[in-house]
């Protein structure tokens, strides 16, 4: 084995090779004869599939610096070194089926990358610094052991398909929702009991799947008219008849903290301080040429984020919430989906701006 790895490696070397494909190697080492005195230099594609390699060399970037796509799939990989963010052309990295306890921060100095595969680790967090790679395309990371997703990751303005089931995520930061170019969003299996307000307003947003979050009792109404998964998912208080006010009670667990109040048809009157942040947030996104007014800057940060992201937009109007929703309730089995998902007790839910808009949404309008 060891002479015919030796052989191909120099075949690869003498006739400068792109592609190297060592999968199914028993390698237990990164092979020293890729490394030696100026390395593959010519090697964009290095596939070391389903072999039993721990780690990467740290001088890899200088000795493979024109990679493209790298292959690590099956493997026991505990920890990729701080020297991978040298990669600096890497376009697909795919470390999915190994070790992995720790992905480091340099991993964002991949400017290049476009496909990031990490499904079955044991990763329990990412670095936030995954937020700044703007060419990403896919991100998955299913089968770890996740409780949350990086805030920084809506800056991931490429971002196509994301995959995150079978993670211990409790909430959705609502920042993906501003991931305009994102198609697919899979999360089924974790622990996730509410959706962001605004999660399907992309038009982009074509597929969304959150099977089996069995706490998970609504969805929002821009999910309508895409294509979901949700089976598995309310069936912890499977009642044909329960009361819509139950129902609505048990759909607005895990409301974002913003919200201060949940309106009905009954409050004719937007609140003062809801009315205060939606003309603030006017200003601050339309500013009118000539007003004085303070810099962004001197606002306190807590109120600059929430002016960048609203706790969402009305699902008739699209008028920017903050502090107030006014929800109405659609249960799955009353509309035209319920032959498609029968295994749910999930309800749609328009989050609306104002009693006016709650009374006149109309969930296939």
């Amino acid at each position: 084995m060891a002479t015919e790895l030796h052989e191909t490696i120099f075949m690869a070397k003498q006739e400068r090779h792109k592609n190297l494909f060592l999968n199914y190697k028993n390698l237990n080492i990164f092979p020293v004869e890729l490394l030696k005195d100026e390395g593959l230099q010519f090697l964009e594609r290095l596939y070391m599939k389903r072999n039993s390699l721990t780690t990467l060399p740290d001088n890899l970037a200088q000795k493979l610096p024109n990679l493209i796509e790298l292959y690590l799939h099956s493997n026991n990989i505990v920890i990729i070194p701080e020297a991978i963010g040298n990669l600096a052309r890497l376009q697909s990295l795919d470390l999915s089926n190994n070790a992995l306890q720790l992905l480091c921060p340099e991993i964002g100095r991949l400017r290049s990358l476009r496909h990031l595969r990490l499904s079955n680790n044991q990763l329990k967090c990412l670095p936030p610094e995954l937020g700044d790679l703007r060419d990403l395309e896919t991100l998955d990371v299913a089968m770890n052991q996740l409780m949350s997703l990086p805030d920084r990751l809506h800056r991931c303005l490429s971002l196509q398909n994301l995959t995150v089931d079978h993670n211990l995520l409790s909430h959705v930061p609502r920042q993906l929702c501003w991931l305009h170019r994102l198609n697919q969003l899979s999360m089924a299996a974790n622990r996730l009991a509410f959706l962001p307000l605004d999660l399907g307003r992309s038009w982009e947003l074509q597929f969304v799947f959150v099977d089996n979050n069995v706490n998970l009792k609504g969805l929002p109404s821009y999910l309508y008219n895409k294509v979901i998964g949700c089976s598995g998912c309310g069936v912890s208080s499977y009642v044909l008849e329960r009361d819509m006010g139950e129902a609505l009670r048990e759909a607005l667990v895990g409301l974002p903290a913003e919200v201060k109040v949940v309106g009905s048809q009954a409050d004719s009157v937007v609140p003062l301080e809801e009315l205060a942040m939606r003309t603030l947030h006017r200003l601050h996104h339309h500013r009118p040429a000539g007003l004085n007014l303070l810099p962004p800057i001197s606002l306190p940060k807590s109120l600059l984020d929430l002016l960048q992201f609203p706790v969402g937009h009305c699902h008739r109007c699209s008028q920017a919430m903050f502090t107030i929703i006014y929800p109405k309730l659609f249960p799955l089995r009353d509309t035209a989906l319920a032959g498609v998902h029968r295994r749910t007790t999930v309800s749609f839910v328009a989050y609306c701006c104002s009693s006016h808009c709650l009374r006149t949404f109309d969930l296939q309008g």
